[in-house]
């Protein structure tokens, strides 16, 4: 009797909303020479300790979680995947404002201009 290995794909750590996917799209539409993707990760930074950053990445770094969007390949900072697990990344915009929103189940609080979070 043979024993087969069946692999699973697992959920990709971040959910990315169809307007989170339309933006990183745009984004690479416009990206300099050599980008191959937007990367997030969370950097120590903010009164609460870590913050979200988005940025254009030009080479995939080892332990980076990599999801294929329709517009891009979006990148996870391989030490931020812990603090992100199960979050929804959104991108949102109204008459004053535009960014991307994160809905993090990790996030035990955030300072009160909501630029950092705790976990």
């Amino acid at each position: 009797m043979t024993t087969e290995t069946k692999t699973r794909a697992r959920p990709a750590a971040v959910l990315l909303t169809p307007s989170a996917e339309a933006r990183i799209a745009d984004l690479m539409a416009q990206a300099p020479d050599g980008t191959i993707g937007v990367k997030l990760s969370t950097p120590r930074r903010g009164c609460s300790g870590l913050a979200y950053s988005v940025d254009y990445v030009t080479e995939e770094a080892k332990f980076d979680e990599k999801i294929e969007t329709p517009g891009g390949t979006f990148y996870i900072d391989g030490a931020s995947v812990l603090y992100l697990v199960g979050s929804t990344m959104d991108w949102v915009e109204d008459d004053f404002t535009a960014g991307f929103v994160f809905n993090n189940p990790n996030a035990k609080g955030s300072c009160g201009c909501g630029e950092s979070f705790t976990v």
